[in-house]
């Protein structure tokens, strides 16, 4: 297997900008997902809320 320094500087540089890419992408991602918690946690919240105070129904699978 060839290391990385053994490859021409081209190719150095392509193999670069995709792990650039991807490591921006795998953060955006992560992101998204911190942000994303704090909105299903109030969802829950919610959704406790209602059957606490006896505003759901049960599902019924054989309706769906």
């Amino acid at each position: 297997m060839k290391t990385l320094a053994s490859l021409p500087a081209e190719e150095q540089d392509r193999i670069a900008q995709w792990l650039s890419a991807e490591l921006a992408s795998e953060r955006r991602w992560t992101d998204m997902f911190d942000q994303s918690q704090v909105l299903l946690s109030q969802m829950a919240d919610e959704a406790l809320a209602d059957l606490e105070a006896g505003r759901t129904t049960e599902l019924d699978p054989e309706k769906l």
